[in-house]
C-alpha cells in the first residue's frame, strides 16, 4: 500500500480497533489494551427527531420504560443492520467511548468489524458504511465465524481442521476452518433472540402470562438449559396478565424453559449436522480429536454442549470467556494483519455509470 501522510498522521494518534457489532451487545476492543467496552446493542431515541438519547446500557435500562416521545431499540437485528442512522450513531459513540484519554477529539481508527458469514454484499457494505461514516480512517470486515475462532485460540493456520460454532443474539454461525481458510460455514438467524422468544411464547400460551424481552432473557440466562441438569431449576416471573390486565407472578421449572426453547436448540443441532454432512471426510477425522469449539454469549447456555456432545457424536467444548472471541479475533487480526489476510473479507465496488456521447 502506498505512504500516505493522511493515515501517518492519524496513525500517530489514533487506535486500532476490534468491533463486534453484536445484535445482542457491542464490544470494543483496544491494540494493546484488550476489550474495553462490553456495552448492550441498545440506543434510545426521541421519536419525532430520531435524536439519541442515551446509548449502550443506558438505553437496555430504559426498555419498557420510556415516555410516548422515546423509544428504546436495537438498530441490529439477526447480526446485520436494520437502522442505518442509529447504527452509525451507536459507533461513533463507541468508538469516541474507547477514545476518552485520547487528545485526538476526532479519533480516525483503523477498525477490524466482525460480520455474519451469510451477509449479502449490501448488508457487508452497510457495515462498512456506518463504520467510515462513524469516523474510521480504514474498515476491515472479518466473518464472525473465523474471528471467533482465532480469539478462540484454535490452530486455524494448521492443516488439521478445526469446527467453530459461535452462537450470538441473532444469528448462529457454524464454521469449519484449515490452513488459513473457511472450508465448510453455515449460518443462521436463530440464536439467543429467537430462544428469548420462544419463552415469550411459552409462557404466554400456558400461563396466559405476557413478560417483556429483557425477562425472557434473565429466565434464559437464570435457569434455561439444552440437556437435564443435575439439580432442576425454578424461578418467579412477573408480567401482565392477559385475562385480567393485572400483574401477576409464577413460578416456572427448568424443565418447563427446556421445553420451551427445545425447537429452537433442535434447528441449531441440524444446521451444525449440515455443516459436518458436507465437510470432507478428512476435516470429519481431525474433528475426532480437537472437537467442536463454541463462542457467542447463547453458548453459555447451560448443558448446550452436553447436548450438542450427544447428538453430534463429537466432543463439544466451550471457549475461555465466550462472549470475547469475536472482539479478541478481530484484536489479533489488527496485530497481524499480513498473517491472518486471508480471514479478510472484501466487498464489491459499486457498479459507475458510464455516460456514451454520441
Amino acid at each position: 500500500m502506498a505512504f500516505s501522510p493522511f493515515n501517518w498522521f492519524w496513525g500517530l494518534f489514533s487506535l486500532d480497533i476490534g468491533i463486534d457489532l453484536g445484535t445482542a451487545n457491542t464490544l470494543i476492543y483496544i491494540r494493546g489494551k484488550g476489550v474495553v467496552i462490553n456495552e448492550p446493542s441498545w440506543v434510545a431515541i426521541e421519536k419525532r427527531t430520531r435524536d439519541p438519547i442515551a446509548i449502550g446500557a443506558q438505553a437496555k435500562a430504559m426498555v419498557g420504560r420510556t415516555p410516548v416521545n422515546v423509544v428504546s431499540l436495537r438498530p441490529l437485528r439477526d447480526g446485520v443492520i436494520s437502522e442505518y442512522d442509529i447504527t452509525q450513531a451507536l459507533l461513533e459513540y463507541f468508538i469516541g467511548k474507547a477514545h476518552q484519554q485520547s487528545i485526538v477529539p476526532l479519533p480516525k481508527p483503523r477498525v477490524v468489524v466482525g460480520i455474519p458469514s451469510g451477509a449479502t454484499e449490501v448488508e457487508k457494505r452497510a457495515v462498512f458504511d456506518a463504520a467510515k461514516a462513524a469516523g474510521a480512517r480504514e474498515v476491515m470486515l472479518i466473518h464472525e465465524p473465523s474471528a471467533a475462532a482465532i480469539g478462540a485460540g484454535l490452530p486455524v493456520m494448521d492443516v488439521q481442521g478445526t469446527m467453530i460454532v459461535d452462537i450470538g443474539g441473532g444469528t448462529t454461525e457454524v464454521a469449519a476452518v484449515a490452513m488459513g481458510g473457511v472450508v465448510v460455514s453455515r449460518s443462521l438467524r436463530v440464536a439467543g433472540d429467537e430462544l428469548d422468544q420462544d419463552i415469550i411464547n411459552y409462557i404466554r400460551n400456558k400461563y396466559n402470562l405476557f413478560i417483556g424481552e429483557r425477562m425472557a432473557e434473565k429466565v434464559k440466562i437464570a435457569i434455561g438449559s439444552a440437556f437435564p441438569l443435575s439439580e432442576e431449576l425454578t424461578m418467579e416471573v412477573r408480567g401482565r396478565n392477559l385475562v385480567t390486565g393485572l400483574p401477576e407472578s409464577i413460578e416456572v421449572s427448568s424443565v418447563e424453559i427446556r421445553e420451551a426453547i427445545s425447537q429452537s436448540i433442535g434447528v441449531i443441532v441440524k444446521t451444525i449436522r449440515d455443516a459436518l454432512d458436507e465437510a470432507p471426510p478428512e476435516i470429519l477425522a481431525d474433528l475426532i480429536d480437537s472437537g467442536i469449539c463454541l463462542a457467542g454469549g447463547c453458548s453459555q447456555l447451560k448443558n448446550l454442549a452436553d447436548r450438542l456432545s450427544a447428538d453430534l457424536r463429537v466432543r463439544v467444548w466451550v471457549a475461555e470467556d465466550p462472549l470475547t472471541c469475536v472482539v479478541r479475533g478481530c484484536g489479533i487480526v489488527l496485530q497481524n494483519k499480513d498473517e491472518y489476510l486471508s480471514f479478510l473479507v472484501g466487498i464489491e465496488r459499486e457498479p459507475t455509470t458510464r455516460m456514451i456521447l454520441t
